[in-house]
């Protein structure tokens, strides 16, 4: 949240990962058929709750997409506020994302990818699930008239929006992971950030399909030696992360441009890489947030 309040020019996610993994937690417990259950529920039942919920909270049309502040915990309307942003409203909010972790719950415990059979399986299976998400969502919009049906509601309550290029487009990027509630067709698009049931779909295919394309290259030494480095990367993510959104809140606010994305990731390899040698043999090499968390939560681990 403090990190949000310098406002680095990106839309921070940290806030949101909390509420993930703390309303994660009752979910290990479950058997994987109730769990995998559960996942497949969600995917619908997350954005329809969004949809319904956002006149309920005066969030018909807008005033979603925001993120929580350190200083909205400064009052009690500030705290009412984030509650609804993390779970309904936000930018990420929880009715809409934790789809994506219950499915990796549920992929996790179906999934042993150290096997190539199951690997290629989950290649397989992820690439189906973005083509089904994601051509849903094409023929409804083309076929089968969603989007002019679109086009006619966000004359009447997104009038602002018609001036653009792609209408839709436009009010999707002022929602974020909220659905917005003027129109029933909106849940039935595969836009980005729309986080409707089609897009979810398709978004989870798109990530099985990867896990499993990596975890078959994983196999081979040269498919390896490739992957070395993003898992470096990753095995640091917040830390990578939290420098990333510093760097644009100082030195690279505005930059937005695909060079400048290039160029971070770029040193986000390299710095990452050389931290982990430097530190190798050291509780450090998970990286410097990381092993705070790490200290933060030790006593608990211990007990």
């Amino acid at each position: 949240m403090w990190l949000a309040s310098v406002w680095p020019g990106i839309l921070v996610i940290l806030a949101f990962f909390a509420v993930y993994f703390l309303a994660a937690e009752p979910f290990t417990r479950l058997s994987t058929p109730v769990l995998t259950a559960v996942a497949g529920i969600s995917v619908v039942a997350g954005p329809l709750l969004s949809f319904l919920l956002g006149p309920v909270f005066g969030y018909e049309a807008s005033g979603r997409g925001l993120v929580p502040e350190a200083g909205d915990l400064t009052s009690w309307p500030g705290l009412g506020a984030v509650v609804l942003e993390l779970l309904f409203t936000g930018a990420y909010p929880l009715a809409t994302y934790f789809p994506y972790v219950l499915a990796g719950m549920a992929l996790a415990r179906l999934c042993d990818v150290r096997g190539r059979a199951v690997a290629l399986r989950m290649a397989v299976w992820g690439t189906a699930a973005a083509f089904a998400g994601y051509g849903s969502a094409w023929l409804a919009s083309h076929v089968f008239g969603a989007r002019q049906r679109l086009l006619e509601a966000i004359a009447v309550h997104h009038p602002e929006a018609m001036a653009a290029a792609d209408p839709v487009r436009e009010v999707l990027q002022g929602q974020y992971g909220a659905v917005p509630s003027t129109s029933w067709d909106w849940l039935l698009v595969a836009d980005p950030y729309s986080q409707t049931p089609l897009e979810t779909l398709g978004n989870t295919g798109v990530g099985c399909a990867l896990i499993g394309l990596c975890a078959l290259a994983a196999r081979y030494g040269t498919g390896a030696r490739l992957l070395r480095p993003l898992t470096v990367l990753g095995a640091m993510a917040l830390s990578a992360y939290v420098v990333h959104a510093l760097v644009l809140a100082g030195p690279a606010h505005g930059a937005a441009s695909w060079s400048a994305s290039i160029a971070f990731s770029c040193t986000a390899l390299a710095l990452t890489w050389a931290w982990q040698r430097i530190w190798a043999h050291s509780p450090l090499r998970r990286g410097p947030v990381e092993h705070v968390l790490r200290l933060a939560a030790q006593g608990r681990i211990r007990a």
